[in-house]
């Protein structure tokens, strides 16, 4: 569901790195732009200032989120805060992403939500592909977590260290096809997500290749966000009243 940009406020979407690398930062906010742009929505991308350059093993993981929680918070608060319609979580495993929910007053979406509910859709089995295998088990409790454990076929992974293959994309990308392959052919998985924010140039090129129904992160939250603020605008009285008439 799009919005109307016609009746958007004039908003910005806040997109959390947690990984403390800029690099990945621009990557993935000017994914998202590309999607929420046209909608009348402003990307601003925020790096968080502490933290592992890449979130590789559940302890970095848990501990990111509260680098990630005092980000946003220190953002809402400032002079550009009250601008802010939205907050996407960018990683994969959502560090933060419950307790802002409930804190903040606007939708907050990660990736990994977002992907999940991407690759289910109205109910297929689905997978995951990552570099980081030590997060596997984080990811199979975020599926559980949103109540799509039935469907899922579990997490395959690439041979070689994380590090190793964020510095050689090309390699990257052929053990990611290797993994992709696994989970569509093996297990039986209808789509396949390509599990990490700082994955998305080599989820973007598998995605082109059509080997296999490839679920993006980023592109994949920022579907989410539009989704909930389109939900929002039909919720208002004013709307409401318009659609009653």
């Amino acid at each position: 569901m799009a919005i109307d940009p016609s009746t958007t406020p004039k908003g910005h979407v806040l997109l959390v790195n947690p990984n403390s690398n800029s690099r990945t930062t621009d990557l993935m906010a000017g994914i998202a732009a590309g999607l929420l742009e046209p909608e009348g929505l402003q990307v601003v991308g925020m790096t968080a200032a502490e933290g592992p350059a890449m979130i590789i093993d559940p302890v970095s993981l848990q501990d990111s989120a509260r680098h990630v929680q005092t980000a946003v918070h220190s953002y809402l608060d400032g002079p550009g805060g009250s601008s802010v319609v939205a907050v996407i979580v960018a990683a994969i495993g959502d560090p933060g992403r419950s307790a802002m929910a409930g804190d903040l007053d606007i939708p907050v979406v990660g990736i990994g939500q977002g992907s999940i509910a991407a690759a289910v859709g109205s109910g297929r089995r689905f997978g995951m592909a990552t570099s980081t295998p030590l997060l596997a088990g984080s990811l199979a409790s975020l599926v559980e977590e949103h109540g799509q454990s039935q469907w899922f076929t579990g997490v395959r992974l690439t041979p070689s260290e994380p590090l190793v293959l964020a510095a050689d994309p090309e390699q990257q990308f052929q053990e990611l096809l290797g993994a992709v392959l696994e989970a569509s052919r093996d297990d039986g998985a209808e789509a396949v997500i390509i599990a990490g924010g700082p994955l998305s140039d080599t989820a973007q090129r598998l995605a082109a290749t059509g080997i296999a129904e490839i679920i993006q992160p980023v592109p994949s939250a920022s579907s989410m966000v539009l989704h909930v603020l389109a939900e929002q605008q039909l919720a208002t009285p004013r709307n409401r009243l318009e659609a009653g008439r």
